[in-house]
């Protein structure tokens, strides 16, 4: 089975040291997605289909994953559930097509960080990747200033970022990489409304209208994990008309 892997020269100043997998069946956009990538990052490799993909996935380091839903093998959402269930982490950016709406809900439940849609311009991919490599470089900015543990003694949570981990009354709680971001967003802004929209900007990275709901699915998959009663919510409440918050009792 064939994968295409190009490393370009590693004195080239203008190339930023990224490695990235891009795993789609169709050649023509392969190219197009290689040709650009080229041009912008020092290692640029292609597989063609799922079981490839997942071989070159787990045994290679990268710094972003694009894969395309419709893979013959395997196909994308099982190989994004199963990457996301390995321990180290990698950005998955969604190749889907425009008829695929639930396909992308599906993926960016599933821990996929974005999606673009078929047929796209190399601009708009380009803009796509960086802007993923700017949150992860916020993210790890962040940890790296000492904002470590985030506490909520009210509702005896914490969270440290450092080791991903989340404990309410001592005892650990497995967290999605999305459930988890969005939890940290809330503990460091108690008592603040955020929007769907908001959040969609801020945890996933981009705010197309029609996609609050993927925000509805995580904020209540989190309540299920973290409420005593996941029915009537007191740690993140919902604002009607205006969006959720972390209610901190005063």
């Amino acid at each position: 089975m064939q994968n295409l892997n190009y490393k370009l020269p590693q004195d080239s100043e203008t190339l930023e040291n990224r490695s990235i997998l891009v795993i789609e069946d169709d050649p023509d956009i392969a190219e197009l997605i290689r040709l650009h990538l080229s041009d912008i990052y020092q290692t640029v490799c292609i597989a063609r289909d799922g079981i490839d993909g997942k071989r070159l996935a787990t045994t290679e380091h990268w710094d972003l994953i694009a894969l395309d839903l419709r893979l013959p093998g395997k196909n994308g959402l099982d190989l994004c559930r199963e990457l996301r269930a390995d321990e180290d982490y990698v950005p998955i950016l969604m190749l889907t097509s425009r008829s695929s709406e639930l396909d992308r809900v599906h993926g960016l439940e599933l821990g996929a960080d974005d999606y673009i849609t078929k047929p796209f311009s190399v601009m708009e991919l380009a803009a796509r990747i960086k802007a993923i490599f700017r949150r992860i470089s916020a993210t790890g900015a962040s940890i790296e200033n000492n904002e470590a543990v985030v506490v909520s003694e009210a509702h005896q949570l914490s969270l440290d970022p450092r080791v991903h981990r989340v404990q309410k009354c001592g005892n650990d709680i497995e967290l999605t990489a999305k459930e988890f971001d969005l939890l940290c967003y809330f503990l460091k802004s108690p008592g603040t409304v955020f929007s769907r929209a908001h959040l969609l900007s801020k945890i996933w990275g981009f705010g197309h209208e029609g996609y609050e709901h993927t925000v509805n699915s995580h904020i209540n998959r989190l309540r299920g994990k973290i409420e005593d009663d996941p029915n009537k919510p007191e740690i993140i409440t919902t604002v009607w008309g205006v969006g959720y918050k972390l209610d901190e009792p005063v």
